[in-house]
């Protein structure tokens, strides 16, 4: 036995971050460890959590199997839909429409990815959209579903998918799940935290009742209350308005539509923009906005206009500050999820960066003495991950031609960071993309956004054209055939999760 392991994890919090930090810890500490730990969670009935983000990313899915979460179960219990992508419209300008989907399009020959056979097949002339050889955005338009799988044609399976879910319902999911294996969850509100004289470490937490509650490390998913990861370790939040200065959101539910959109919809307008997710029971709807360019009457009455089934409840406010704390893990303090800092919800990530922080815990595990190079290492990828997001993030709003309004008259003219700036400007000349972090989005994520947003890059790769014209002009035109008949053998969305629950 190691004398000097940890023996009781603290997790401050609930919600979505508390209950997914303490799922996977419990399954590799809890009774069946060769060295068990206690894992105590403490949330109270008192601090509601925010839950505006419903939708995920295509990596949930390393996430539910290492737990051995049954797939039907998660669906039937979580509301959940099937997500191919993210519709974008009015972004740009009014009238644009593209799709960032989970998926490749056209073909990869001559050492040189498919988008430069498409440019050189473009100028030529004879060529549509980039998204007629994308089998992801032609399902998603045809409302149609099934997970990638059979044989090749490779085509049929060059996509991958995530989930809308109910956030409330998967963190209800997995505290049945965590409290099942062993983790302990006490109801209480903090009102104190207790210091270590000797080297700062937070020794214990004490409720309102006057219950002390010790451990060897915490993990702070307070919210953005960050009540120990800066109100006791006083970490610092590097505030990114400057760049990103949207700050409110209000998010209302509405009523089930029959059709099922398998894909989240971003609709851009005046001062920021709204959302529209189709979960099983009901559709979640919101409008993420500036302050400085609205009242929070008018953004309110955009998201009315936009809702389109019957209202179930009033609308909900929510202020926030874009940006991220400075150092995520302080001593004996880890911080997941809001506590670690806030993203806009335009590209899912907010479930996205608690997957991640939760995985490098586990992979950068400490012992009681809490390494700073372990802590250092910790926040040195979690920073370039929140920096990598925030630089996706802003490019939906510089490349934009819309002069309606003085908030994307704003976006367009702001200054940027220099490594999105790099970005751009690599990609307008080249074609080519600069990944800041190598498991952050894709360069097909990428390409999405910045050709759906009318950016044409100015040359291709030569290599392409040491191939036959008529030769690769004959073999995108029988993928886009090969691709429009796989997606109308697919089954519809509503019908497809309807069988999969219907089957247990």
């Amino acid at each position: 036995m190691n004398d000097n392991a940890i023996r009781k994890i603290v997790i401050v919090g609930g919600g979505t971050a508390g209950w997914m930090a303490a799922a996977p810890l419990i399954q590799r500490l809890g009774r069946d460890a060769r060295e068990p730990c206690e894992i105590v969670l403490l949330e109270s009935a008192e601090i509601g959590t925010i839950g505006v983000g419903e939708g995920t990313m295509p990596n949930i899915h390393s996430y539910t199997m290492a737990l051995g979460l049954d797939h039907t179960e998660f669906l039937r219990r979580t509301k959940a839909t099937f997500k191919l992508g993210i519709e974008f419209k009015d972004w740009g300008h009014i009238g644009n429409r593209f799709f960032h989907g989970f998926g490749e399009f056209g073909p990869s020959m001559a050492d040189a990815p498919a988008l430069h056979h498409w440019l050189r097949l473009h100028r030529a002339g004879g060529m549509g959209s980039h998204e007629q050889w994308s089998l992801v955005t032609e399902m998603a338009r045809r409302n149609r579903f099934t997970p990638p799988g059979g044989l090749p044609p490779p085509y049929t399976n060059s996509y991958a998918f995530a989930y809308h879910f109910d956030a409330a319902l998967f963190a209800s999911f997995l505290r049945d799940y965590s409290v099942q294996r062993g983790v302990q969850r006490i109801e209480g509100t903090i009102v104190d935290v207790t210091l270590r004289a000797q080297d700062g470490f937070v020794e214990s937490v004490t409720l309102s009742d006057g219950r002390r509650i010790g451990g060897d490390l915490f993990i702070d998913c307070s919210g953005q209350r960050a009540l120990l990861i800066e109100g006791a370790m006083e970490s610092g939040f590097d505030d990114w308005s400057r760049w990103l200065p949207v700050n409110r959101a209000i998010a209302m539910p509405s009523a089930s539509a029959p059709s099922l959109a398998p894909y989240t919809l971003s609709t851009a307008h005046a001062a920021g923009w709204t959302w529209r997710i189709p979960l099983q029971h009901r559709i979640g709807n919101g409008h993420v906005y500036c302050s400085d360019f609205t009242t929070d009457t008018e953004a309110e009455q955009v998201l009315l206009r936009t809702v389109d089934t019957a209202p179930l409840d009033a609308p909900r406010g929510l202020r926030f500050t874009t940006g991220r704390r400075r150092r995520m893990w302080v001593k004996n303090v880890v911080a997941i999820g809001l506590s670690a800092g806030f993203l806009e919800p335009l590209e899912s990530t907010a479930i996205q960066l608690i997957l991640s922080a939760v995985g490098r815990l586990i992979k950068l595990f400490p012992d009681r003495d809490c390494s700073a190079h372990l802590a250092g290492e910790f926040n040195r990828l979690m920073a370039q991950q929140y920096e990598s997001i925030r630089d996706f993030i802003i490019l939906h709003y510089k490349i934009n031609r819309r002069t309606d309004s003085e908030f994307w008259r704003w976006c367009r003219d702001a200054e940027i960071p220099d490594a999105l700036q790099h970005q751009i400007e690599l990609f307008r000349s080249s074609g080519l993309i600069a990944q800041t972090d190598p498991g952050g989005f894709t360069e097909l994520s990428y390409l999405s956004v910045l050709l759906g947003l009318g950016v044409l890059p100015e040359r291709h790769n030569p290599m392409v054209d040491l191939l036959d014209e008529q030769a690769v002009r004959l073999h995108f035109e029988r993928l886009r055939t090969g691709i429009q008949a796989a997606a109308h053998a697919m089954p519809d969305h509503a019908a497809y999760i309807e069988r999969l629950l219907a089957a247990r």
